[in-house]
């Protein structure tokens, strides 16, 4: 591929919700720009975008992607985002590389929630947009319904660039209300060619929108216009990109991507709106040894700082680290510093990455994204620059994991695998969690949903050749005494020659003042039992709290006082008195009204006013405590109590109430009593697995 200057390159994210057609439209534009020879569709699994076998088997992104598109003497950089709500860390990760976004808008369904959440992103990185109203060609379609909506929605400064000519089958043109000309689609062209009638009685209402966007873009225009003058194509051209660039205008688009239709024209838009990297602000960073802010210009001449936005696990060349270079220069077979880990790293070739394909290139400049093979240190969020002039670029804000559940093998043997399976996924994807829980001895998985841990188990099959199964977790329960007792435990046992004795006495009582798990106190007066044996009398009953006579689990919040016992001179010893504590414990916990406790945990929901109503009640279904609400930037934030059992399918359930607008968190917070009837499923399911 031949090189581009620095403002010849263009960084577009790709952003909708799901469906609306952001892969079939990187395959248009890979099409016009000649990089393939063929359109590839989703439905068919042949796209350059949608390539691992989760995708083609679900016709869905689950992965940004890369695709370099020459055009006109420009390189646009598409990336191709996920629009699924399980995968939203990969649209994160491409915005915060991107200098220009196209927002995708289906011209049949209009905005939808996936419309809601990536405009928020796009607002989130203060980013100049275009919308592209997709499926002009679709039953329905709706280009001036659907230009409304989003008015209502965004405001005035969202401004129709185009009209369609025509629309569903009859769609068979585009009137381009910047330059006033009409182009007819004529297969794979487009010819110039008269403005339909029906189109002229809006042309005026929509080209005056147009004239007055351009003039409050600039002082002088502003004036200019106010005092009657007209203003020249120049003018209103230089004035939208003004307007775009400082985010006060979003340019309103038609096309069909599936039938190549408006898209060269899209294309076009991009390179005359969308801000190269050298109109993008300077980027900001920490110099790690001064601790003071610096910057840094898209210019070959400055210092190196890139930024890792996507690490992959490709199975050829291993592991492929995607990133953007901000500032300065990068050669193959080159070192640089990741200031994030203090380690150098060898850059032994650089990549340019379009879909599932690397071509090698000798280097790269300020605004590219390139991929390099086999780092060994840098994980995605990390800075990779010149060691002389080192800078910590701002990481990536990526979403937490809320949606958990275990896995296990399938088959015997294979745990090895799994863990090493799982670690690899967790370094390519900042959303997706492991870790062990060492009491009820489970690995566990967070991510974003049910569909995106889905797609980890069918990667761990399909690159590490692992079958697993997903299930529930185990609520980590906990055992506790309400009463008071005083209990003996007496070991005694004569066999031919030595024996064995050790016998005590113990009054178990709950802690009430502290938040400790378990506290001994000796009050041994007169030798009773004699010092050397007291810390084997501890170690018993600490031993002991391990496991409970309820269910099994540990047992909490319980004071042990040894006070009287006896002993033997001959028999006695350090494992008889531990054996005497243990009897005594397991018998006091049996008289001292046990009971099960349950992890409750803090949850904060944010949600739509709308939402409210279903939220508290289903939280209250789900034997949660509403602790408050606040209004927060036009939602509503709901703190509460939950019991963690109630809570590992809540992603899900949040989701579907609130169409996907609703996101939460949550916290350990305390133990609690189980409730009466839920407590006795609890342990009879336990006695069940026992047996």
């Amino acid at each position: 591929m031949k090189k581009y200057a620095t403002e010849r390159l263009r960084n577009v994210s790709l952003i909708a919700h799901g469906g609306a057609g952001k892969t079939s439209l990187t395959e248009a534009m890979l099409y016009n720009a000649k990089v393939i020879d063929r359109l590839g569709r989703v439905e068919e699994g042949t796209t350059t975008s949608d390539y691992e076998p989760e995708e083609v088997k679900r016709q869905i992104s689950i992965n940004s992607a890369i695709a370099p598109c020459p055009w006109k003497d420009y390189k646009i950089n598409v990336i191709d985002t996920p629009g699924y709500f399980d995968f939203v860390g990969e649209v994160k990760g491409s915005l915060r590389v991107s200098d220009g976004a196209v927002l995708v808008v289906c011209a049949v369904s209009g905005i939808e929630v996936g419309t809601e959440q990536v405009w928020d992103y796009a607002d989130d990185y203060e980013m100049p947009r275009i919308i592209f109203i997709n499926k002009m060609d679709r039953e329905n379609a709706n280009f001036f319904k659907v230009l409304e909506e989003l008015r209502d929605k965004y405001g005035h400064n969202v401004v129709p660039f185009q009209l369609p000519i025509g629309a569903e089958t009859n769609f068979k043109g585009i009137v381009d209300l910047v330059n006033l000309k009409a182009f007819y689609f004529d297969e794979a062209n487009l010819k110039e060619g008269e403005i339909p009638d029906d189109l002229k009685d809006k042309l005026d209402d929509y080209r005056n929108i147009i004239v007055e966007a351009a003039a409050e873009s600039d002082d002088e225009l502003l004036m200019k216009y106010l005092e009657g003058e007209e203003l020249t194509a120049e003018e209103i051209r230089e004035g939208l990109r003004t307007g775009v660039l400082n985010g006060k205008l979003v340019p309103v688009l038609a096309g069909s991507a599936t039938e190549n239709k408006g898209i060269q024209l899209l294309m076009d838009n991009i390179i005359n709106f969308l801000p190269s990297p050298k109109d993008a602000p300077s980027i900001k960073g920490i110099n790690p040894k001064t601790q003071s802010e610096e910057e840094r210009n898209a210019d070959e001449n400055e210092p190196l700082s890139a930024l890792v936005f996507k690490t992959m696990a490709d199975p050829y060349v291993g592991k492929l680290t995607l990133f953007r270079i901000y500032s300065g220069m990068l050669k193959s077979d080159t070192a640089v510093y990741n200031p994030n880990k203090d380690q150098m790293e060898r850059i032994a070739q650089i990549y340019l990455v379009t879909g599932k394909k690397q071509e090698p290139v000798d280097q790269a400049q300020a605004g590219d994204l390139v991929a390099v093979a086999k780092l060994q240190h840098t994980t995605t969020g990390d800075t990779l620059c010149d060691k002389e002039k080192p800078i910590i670029l701002k990481e990536i804000q990526f979403p937490k994991p809320v949606y958990t559940a275990a896995i296990s093998p399938k088959a015997k043997g294979d745990e090895e695998k799994i863990s090493a399976g799982l670690s690899r996924l967790a370094e390519e994807d900042p959303t997706f969690e492991v870790t062990k829980d060492t009491e009820t001895n489970q690995i566990l998985i967070k991510g974003l949903g049910d569909t995106h841990l889905e797609v980890i188990c069918s990667r761990l099959l399909n690159k590490f050749g692992v079958e697993v199964v997903l299930e529930t977790p185990k609520v980590p329960y906990r055992e506790t005494i309400r009463g008071s007792v005083k209990v003996e435990g007496k070991h005694k046992k004569q066999t031919g020659g030595r024996g064995q004795y050790g016998h005590v006495w113990i009054e178990l009582e709950p802690i009430t003042d502290s938040d400790e798990d378990f506290i001994f106190e000796d009050k041994i007066f007169g030798g009773s039992v004699p010092r050397q044996y007291i810390p084997a009398v501890e170690k018993g009953l600490r031993e002991s709290i391990q496991e409970g006579v309820l269910a099994g689990y540990p047992v909490v919040g319980v004071k042990a006082i040894l006070y009287d016992g006896s002993y033997h001179t001959v028999d006695s010893s350090e494992m008889a008195f531990k054996i005497a504590a243990s009897m005594a414990f397991k018998k006091g916990v049996e008289q001292a009204n046990p009971v099960l406790l349950e992890p409750i945990v803090n949850v904060e929901v944010i949600v739509p006013e709308a939402f409210m109503g279903d939220i508290i009640g289903d939280l209250n279904k789900k034997r949660g405590r509403i602790m408050g609400m606040d209004p927060q930037n036009g939602l509503q934030v709901i703190k509460a109590q939950v019991p963690m059992s109630e809570m590992f399918k809540y992603a899900t359930d949040l989701r579907s109430m609130t169409q996907g607008r609703g996101t939460f968190s949550m916290e350990f917070s305390h133990y609690e009593e189980v409730p009466g009837n839920i407590s006795e499923k609890i342990i009879e399911e336990s006695k069940k697995r026992e047996e």
